[in-house]
């Protein structure tokens, strides 16, 4: 079984945001990494549409907003609530239908706890969207008022399309992607692939493809640029990139079977060697399909409708894994996802994404053991109104036997027909053929259970079985890791309450005479009266004592 290797070719990648990350894997698959950022992201000069929207939002101006990444969340909620009040724009969302273009808007609305109403599926361009969209309002559409969060680049065609289909579309830019401050490393990544110093070329935006053709035009060389792409590997990460890369001439050789950099990098390393033999020894127009198919082995694949190929989702090469990466590639996903700053419910929702991934499965869902229930706590689906309210008993249902006996549970066909199954009527997934259930553990302890299921029937293999268990023990640690950052918290704040009370039972004993018993019940009974905690009232007292050794400090100096 070979392993994926660019056997030393020369890689380049124009990512900005994770060009660490990107560089390690080329090195790790074996090619030689020329990583050269070809974008930076700069806030728009005037904030005025994006604060006309929270305006409007407010008001009640809209029906459907939809959001096409998670960066571009987080900077519309962070301009807005410097005019307004972040919950009440939070609330306001929460009130409106709302569109997501894939799982990185998805994991940032779930963090605010607003249902998503529609999601695109891979590739996650306009066009699943947009499907998405008709799929779920039907004629409705036509009559709804629409906003879109635009990620940098404006989508005219998502717009046009919007425009023609949808009562009214209001655009709302939030930050734009611009050209590099320093353009020599650029101007050279011209150069390189002008005069066939690159191998292979990887696209992971359609900006990248942008702005590399405008430098290039500036120099007077987007004929030689072009010309270069065409004698080299060109790979780009899904449509929309392959739609730019059209607009200038090129036709990428492929896209990975998922548009995810792990997969780019790795099927990359896979097919490049001999598509650059073909390109070289044929010409750029001889070069023909290389990536095998789910089922033909190592024989070529057939050449689709659509003009670029894409890797099919299951290839020979992947050591067994049927999501087509290697298991340095699935450990470096998995444990960069862990190792993230991110608070405990988004890394639970990017580890649901990446299983998602790499298992095909209708619905995902990550329990988590607690005070001897399992409490759901992350979902590939929506379910604002669920997630961590929904629990079940130990032993209750096929997720609470997975949890009790500590093993697996695959059923390839009449899960609901095992004698463990127990229907959820309030989840609207809980209609399902087939279930591949694991135990989440640490230290020999289960502290949750990671459940899969499938509309139709699934025979999962021994692999995909393995692979959910390894992840098992992953994330059990850190759920066990939150727990104890939780419980040290708590017990902080134990202390430091104490430390207050004290302080204040003090000042009572000493101002008013009341013994240490005394000064506790007096506390405790204005702490009942104000339905305040005992913490408030004894920083108040301390607050009142500080103030009055203050004035009486400025009285003596006066």
């Amino acid at each position: 079984m070979t392993h994926a290797s660019f056997d030393g070719l020369r890689v380049l990648s124009l990512e900005s945001r994770r060009a660490k990350e990107v560089a390690k894997l080329i090195r790790t698959y074996g090619g030689e990494p020329f990583v050269v950022p070809a974008m930076r992201e700069a806030p728009l000069e005037s904030n005025k549409q994006a604060l006309e929207f929270a305006d409007g939002l407010l008001r009640g101006k809209f029906d459907l907003v939809i959001f096409l990444t998670g960066v571009g969340i987080r900077a519309l909620l962070d301009i807005a609530q410097t005019k307004y009040k972040r919950e009440e724009l939070i609330e306001a969302l929460r009130g409106v239908k709302i569109g997501a273009r894939g799982p990185k808007p998805a994991a940032a609305l779930r963090e605010l706890q607003i249902p998503v109403t529609a999601t695109a599926p891979e590739p996650n361009t306009w066009r699943e969207m947009m499907h998405a969209l008709e799929s779920e309002f039907g004629d409705k559409l036509g009559g709804m008022r629409v906003a879109v969060q635009e990620y940098g680049a404006s989508n005219p065609e998502f717009l046009s399309e919007l425009t023609v289909k949808c009562g009214e579309v209001t655009k709302v830019p939030v930050y734009q992607w611009t050209l590099p401050e320093d353009l020599g490393p650029l101007r050279e990544c011209v150069l390189g692939v002008a005069n066939g110093s690159v191998d292979v070329v990887l696209f992971m935006t359609a900006v990248q493809v942008i702005h590399l053709f405008q430098v290039a035009e500036e120099m007077g060389l987007r004929e030689d640029l072009r010309a270069g792409l065409m004698s080299m590997v060109v790979v780009s990460i899904g449509p929309t990139t392959s739609e730019e890369l059209a607009h200038y001439g090129i036709t990428p050789d492929f896209e990975p079977s998922h548009p995810k950099m792990g997969f780019l990098v790795n099927e990359a390393a896979q097919y490049s060697g001999k598509i650059l033999e073909r390109k070289r020894k044929r010409g750029a127009d001889a070069a023909t399909a290389i990536a095998p198919t789910v089922d033909d082995g190592d024989k070529p694949m057939q050449k689709p409708k659509s003009v670029v190929r894409r890797v099919a989702a299951s290839t020979p090469t992947m050591a067994g894994f049927r999501d087509g990466l290697t298991s340095i590639d699935f450990l470096h996903e998995i444990s960069s996802r862990l190792a993230s700053a991110d608070s405990f419910h988004v890394v639970l929702g990017s580890i649901v994404d990446f299983v998602t991934t790499v298992i095909p499965c209708d619905s995902c869902f990550i329990y988590v053991l607690e005070n001897e229930k399992l409490v759901l706590r992350a979902s590939k689906n929506p379910h604002v109104d669920l997630v961590d309210h929904l629990g079940m008993s130990l032993g209750q249902g096929i997720t609470g036997w997975v949890a009790e006996h500590r093993e697996p549970v695959a059923i390839a066909s009449g899960a609901s027909n095992d004698p463990r199954f127990v229907m959820f009527r309030n989840l609207p997934e809980d209609h399902f053929e087939a279930i591949l259930c694991t135990p989440i553990l640490c230290a020999s302890k289960v502290v949750g259970v990671i459940n899969l299921q499938h509309q139709m029937s699934y025979q999962h293999t021994a692999n995909e079985i393995r692979l959910l268990s390894m992840l098992g023990f992953l994330v059990g640690a850190e759920i066990e890791r939150t727990r104890l950052e939780t419980e040290n918290l708590q017990l902080a704040g134990r202390l430091e309450t104490r430390k207050a009370v004290d302080r204040a039972k003090g000042i009572l004993q000493r101002d008013l005479g009341m013994s240490e018993d005394e000064a506790y019940r007096t506390m405790q009974r204005e702490s009942r009266q104000r339905r305040i905690s005992m913490r408030e009232i004894a920083d108040a007292i301390v607050l009142g004592d500080d103030l009055k050794k203050t004035q009486a400090a400025d009285s003596s100096r006066a």
